[in-house]
């Protein structure tokens, strides 16, 4: 599908720029090129499994009790915390098998929302230091261990780390930089064999419950004097029906998340990112990235909301 859609991005800037014939001349040879890489990176993947293990951070505990098979391990690991990194690993290599540890999946994170004045210092540490230093945490510990196995790191980022969407700032803080530090990883990896993957998943806040759950008067009751004097309360009322309606608007399972997940675990060459949206925001968010700024910083004005917000935020 990528190579499909980039090249619709090349047949439309064609177009513009230079008109009909060259612009299928064009086109063409994107797509020759595209579709052939495609090819190339296909092939029947890890088939040797067994002997190998991996470890995945941020799944739910109990339900990994009650469904997980007899070869899986649920371990206690605030990554957060050091010293549960620590017991962590001396468990992992206590109790590796002959193939050693071929990946860590970077999966725990959390979600947050609300304007920036609404937020502090410490809103945007706590934020920080388990989306972005828990992967830090852990992935440094662990890193010779996969690297022996020539295996796989994966990190769970999001569309926000890219897209700059309103009420979310905290959130794409950390998740930018974690990708910035997986990019880092991922060119010093390649001298060893091991492949860094990033996992942009777009809304699964249904899926996941990812996205903290508040009510209007819970923001109002953390304000202090000066910003309850500062802030419209129906703005708040109406900014917290926004964002549950957004979530239930999302995926309501995360089967491509896992999807993508077992591919960059198992392909023979897995992708570098993976970007999880809906098939209508597909294009949107692959060309995103490269448009000029006041092209996407224009995208919020299509948006009701935001006329709301401008009129009704600080009135």
């Amino acid at each position: 599908m990528k190579p499909v859609i980039l090249s619709m991005s090349v047949l439309l800037i064609s177009y513009i720029c230079w008109g009909d014939h060259i612009c299928m001349y064009v086109c063409l040879g994107a797509c020759f090129v595209l579709l052939a890489n495609s090819v190339r990176q296909a092939g029947r993947g890890l088939s040797d499994g067994d002997g190998r293990a991996v470890l995945v951070t941020g799944p739910g505990a109990q339900r990994l009790v009650e469904e997980g098979s007899d070869r899986m391990n649920v371990l206690q690991l605030d990554v957060t915390k050091d010293e549960h990194v620590s017991s962590a690993k001396d468990f992992v290599e206590a109790n590796l098998p002959k193939k050693g540890l071929y990946a860590v999946v970077n999966n725990a994170g959390i979600s947050d929302w609300g304007e920036t004045e609404w937020s502090s210092a410490e809103d945007f540490q706590k934020m920080a230091d388990v989306n972005l230093f828990g992967a830090i945490r852990v992935t440094i510990p662990f890193l010779s261990l996969v690297r022996a196995s020539k295996g796989r790191m994966l990190y769970v980022s999001s569309i926000f780390s890219f897209f700059n969407c309103l009420n979310m700032g905290a959130y794409s803080v950390s998740k930018r930089g974690l990708e910035a530090f997986a990019d880092c990883l991922r060119v010093e990896m390649a001298s060893f064999g091991v492949k860094v993957s990033i996992i942009q998943p777009g809304n699964f806040g249904g899926a996941t419950n990812i996205l903290r759950r508040k009510t209007p008067q819970d923001i109002w009751d953390g304000f202090d004097h000066a910003r309850k004097l500062k802030f419209n309360q129906k703005y708040i009322d109406m900014a917290c029906e926004y964002f549950q309606s957004v979530c239930a608007s999302g995926f309501k399972d995360c089967t491509l998340v896992i999807d993508a997940m077992l591919h960059a675990l198992t392909a023979p060459r897995p992708r570098t990112r993976y970007l999880l949206v809906s098939w209508t925001d597909l294009l949107f968010f692959y060309i995103y990235p490269i448009l000029p700024t006041c092209v996407t910083d224009s995208v919020f004005l299509a948006s009701s909301m935001y006329y709301k917000r401008k009129a009704m935020l600080y009135s």
